[in-house]
């Protein structure tokens, strides 16, 4: 190789590495936002995506709280309906419907008609139990809690010709539909008794409805003979969601809202 090749060779050599020294030099100089990948977002891209998702929020939020306060009411209306079922089973035996509690229809002794009892010792002392022997109440506190001397559906005897008590409520759930109360609260019967009643298992559902001073505690009320079906009874809960009363009931397939009790 001559020395004319070696000095061309040479310059070509400078002459990339200096173009390369340039190249790398400009692109120092090349501005941020230029550098930004496809897969990146500008402060103004992620304050739109963050601006959509609290558009969203605030519109799903009431949807899901629409959602839940259905619910309630659907549940409320299946209960009351399975207790109406018994009470036309409770008829068709007896030819009538179970008597009530005349002063107060919060307190009626209607799970101990509808679940039936039969009279036994317990305790030394003379009980209506539940047919089940889950529940018993002393006869003595009857008059007291409900002012009648006893219930109808009541196996009274043991010999073949005594009428037997029947339970009209197969299948309820304990913790969801009834419980014990004591009765302190509804006048004139606030003697500390306690007692069972049929309740509603979605509570208030608001905390602050206390119909029996107890939180989440909201009993199916009854009367017989009716008010609004005077050939009947009446059966009704309260819900109270979101300050507003909603009336389920057995005279109205649609909830009464916002009206006083019957």
């Amino acid at each position: 190789m001559n020395m004319k090749k070696i000095q061309t060779r040479n310059a070509e050599c400078g002459m990339w590495n200096k173009n390369a020294t340039a190249s790398a030099a400009n692109s120092l100089c090349t501005p941020h936002s230029a550098l930004r990948t496809s897969a990146g977002f500008t402060l103004i891209e992620l304050l739109v995506v963050i601006s959509i998702i609290g558009l969203l929020a605030g519109l799903s939020i009431p949807a899901l709280a629409k959602i839940k306060e259905a619910q309630y009411k659907k549940t409320a209306r299946a209960e009351l309906e399975f207790i109406q079922t018994a009470l036309e089973n409770y008829k068709a035996k007896y030819g009538a419907y179970p008597p009530g509690n005349s002063a107060s229809a919060v307190l009626p002794q209607l799970y101990y008609e509808l679940a039936g009892t039969s009279q036994t010792t317990i305790s030394g002392n003379n009980c209506f139990q539940t047919l089940d022997g889950s529940i018993y109440i002393k006869v003595a506190d009857v008059p007291l809690a409900y002012g009648v001397g006893g219930f109808v559906n009541c196996t009274k005897g043991t010999g073949e010709d005594d009428l037997k008590a029947k339970n009209f409520l197969s299948g309820i759930r304990q913790q969801d539909v009834y419980t014990p109360v004591t009765n302190n609260s509804q006048p004139p019967y606030n003697n500390n008794i306690t007692t069972t009643i049929l309740k509603t298992s979605i509570g208030g559902p608001d905390t602050t409805y206390k119909p029996l001073n107890a939180s989440g505690l909201n009993p199916f009320r009854y009367l017989y003979p009716g008010v609004n079906n005077p050939s009947g009874y009446d059966l009704w809960v309260q819900l109270v969601i979101k300050g507003k009363t909603n009336l389920i009931c057995n005279w109205s397939r649609q909830v009464i809202v916002n009206s006083a009790l019957p």
